[in-house]
């Protein structure tokens, strides 16, 4: 070949320029990628996110890979959305000035409720309405007493200004939740019926002039004062246990207490009776929830049941046994006094049966701490049963005390657990001062004054003793119970009470609430009935109501609504010690006649 030909340059050659003119790119890359890691490892915990992501890599490679994927998916996401708001606002109809005030003046809002009937006006306008201090001898009007008041369709609102002028009555009050009262003298240079201010009045208004009238935080924050924190001694020392916690709200106190020890998986083992409260709390906690008869505790000997509290213990007991699943938490949920019936449970035996099974109580002593007992510490007392063996007391600082609010009594462990986990002390805004001293003087009332306990008790006797022997009424609540029930009884299968169909022996299922073959009450016809007794009771001076309930809107009053069950109809007593025992016979005689008077006239 010819020396002067062309000379074709080697790979190596090739490579050299290659490498000569990439060289400025890789040594900037090499910098970026150099103060790109420097000013990484500068920022906080960098170090820490770098081990993690490299033990994550060797360990768990695929982990990496899959935390990359959604990291795209993230930025994809993100990149979708911002094209999808461009695309409707494209698609986006502008309207004019004029077509928008158009279809504003064509707009008509919704009502948020719907339009009252004209029944339910006139049940409306026949509520009783205090006019004035409420005592044991309130003035009430509604449109019964004073037909002005009376509400229709065209005219759905009642004007506050006719409160002044309406026309009032006096009537005995056996309708508030007014136990005890301590005994007051009424002062020779004070106007007709006025008194002396209950024991502690002057007490609880230094409080609200100290502290003013709200508490302005929850518990846990800057809501807790020292009139609080006395409360919560003076409540454990009355009780007998070792601590206590108070709450603001008397509704959200079992609400919130149960839900607080009772998680999803957990047993929970409940009266059918339990009140309104009881049942959201249950509800609340996502618990499993079985049921046994109302106030029914153990089987006759020799024999076992569902339908009782015993038989449901030993059911579930062979059920873990038999699904080997593990050991969670267990709980009996019951009232003290109950709200709904005036029955009482019988504290011992329940106690018994839940040491055997190693089930932690929760009592509801709502009603029954105030008003039972030779001081009124409830059923413990009652029964004579040291408070330490329940587990869990709840009580209303509403009901029974002469405030609001309510309270949990128990273990140390028990309150303290509460003041971190339960809702309601933990988000709501304490009780206020003012409250606080009223519940605690009231507590001093009880140990100050119990004769009241005992006025009560013959109050109680002196209402039965009248109420006995009315064949169309039959009294569901206990013989020492101040809240009375009084319900229509049924003689024949053609009356308004339960069907007299012979009953079923066939134990209830545990997992459902209504009882195997419950009895059907018509519940529309029945609870007019006893509003009609509750307006002649009224017309003749005293004051009672009707158990209401959260029923749905149908027709047959099904369990719709709020409520789990349909309860049995039912007029309430709520008696008082500020009465006396003649004033008491007096006016039960009267709801008796209005009784007989209306009930047996439609039989």
């Amino acid at each position: 070949m010819d020396s002067t030909s062309s000379h074709y340059p080697s790979a190596g050659e090739i490579q050299s320029v290659a490498d000569q003119t990439l060289q400025p790119l890789f040594i900037l890359l090499s910098y970026g990628f150099h103060q790109a890691q420097k000013g990484f490892n500068s920022i906080p915990g960098s170090a820490v996110l770098l081990r993690y992501i490299r033990e994550s890599h060797r360990n768990d490679p695929g982990r990496t890979l899959l935390e990359v994927l959604l990291a795209l998916f993230a930025l994809w996401t993100l990149v979708q959305s911002r094209r999808r708001a461009e695309r409707v606002a494209k698609s986006f109809v502008k309207l004019t000035e004029e077509e928008i005030n158009e279809l504003v003046e064509e707009w008509q809002p919704e009502p948020l409720v719907p339009e009252l009937s004209e029944e339910a006006l006139t049940a409306w306008s026949k509520t009783p309405i205090i006019v004035g201090p409420a005592s044991s001898r309130p003035r009430v009007t509604n449109s019964i007493i004073d037909p002005s008041l009376a509400l229709t369709p065209a005219n759905p609102v009642l004007d506050p200004s006719l409160l002044a002028t309406a026309k009032t009555k006096e009537v005995i009050n056996l309708a508030s939740f007014n136990f005890t009262t301590p005994p007051t003298t009424t002062s020779s240079s004070s106007p007709k019926g006025s008194a002396e201010p209950l024991p502690g009045t002057e007490t609880a208004v230094a409080t609200l002039r100290k502290y003013g009238l709200g508490s302005c935080g929850p518990p846990g924050f800057y809501g807790t004062m020292d009139v609080h924190i006395e409360l919560e001694r003076s409540i454990a020392s009355f009780l007998g246990t070792e601590s206590a916690i108070i709450y603001s709200q008397g509704f959200s106190t079992a609400s919130s207490v149960i839900p607080s020890f009772c998680k999803r998986g957990d047993v929970i083992v409940a009266d059918r009776g339990v009140n309104f409260i009881i049942q959201r709390g249950m509800q609340l906690s996502r618990s499993t929830i079985c049921w046994y008869d109302h106030n029914s505790l153990r089987a006759s000997p020799g024999s076992s049941s569902t339908s009782t509290l015993e038989g449901v213990l030993q059911h579930l007991e062979k059920e873990f046994k038999r699904k080997k699943k593990p050991l969670t938490r267990r709980f009996i949920v019951t009232e003290g006094l109950f709200a709904d019936t005036g029955s009482l449970t019988d504290l011992p035996e329940l106690l018994s049966i839940a040491e055997k099974y190693k089930y932690r109580v929760i009592l509801d002593e709502s009603f029954s701490i105030g008003t039972l007992g030779r001081t009124g510490r409830g059923l413990t007392e009652l029964y004579n049963v040291p408070a330490e063996r329940v587990d869990m007391i709840i009580g209303s600082l509403a009901n029974t005390m002469s405030s609001a609010g309510g309270f949990c009594a128990g273990s140390t462990v028990m309150c303290e657990h509460q003041r971190i986990n339960s809702t309601s002390f933990v988000f709501s805004a304490a009780l206020p001062g003012l409250l606080a001293t009223a519940a605690n003087e009231n507590i001093s009332n009880f140990l100050r004054y119990p004769e009241m306990f005992s006025m009560l008790q013959d109050n109680v006797r002196a209402a039965r003793g009248v109420l006995q022997g009315i064949d169309t009424m039959e009294i569901l609540s206990h013989p020492v119970s101040p809240i009375i029930h009084l319900a229509i009884k049924a003689p024949s299968a053609t009356s308004l009470s339960p069907s007299a169909a012979a009953p079923s022996h066939k134990p209830s299922n545990p997992s459902h609430l209504v009882i195997r073959d419950a009895p059907v009450y018509d519940v529309a016809k029945e609870e007019g009935l006893l509003q009609e007794v509750v307006d002649a009771a009224l017309v003749q001076g005293v004051l009672i109501t009707r158990a209401k309930r959260l029923y749905g809107e149908s027709e047959d009053k099904a369990p719709l609504g709020q409520e789990w069950r349909v309860a049995r109809p039912t007029v309430r007593l709520a008696l008082s010690s500020s009465l006396t025992k003649k004033e008491t016979e007096k006016a039960v005689t009267v709801v008796k006649n209005a009784w007989v008077k209306v009930i047996n006239k439609r039989r």
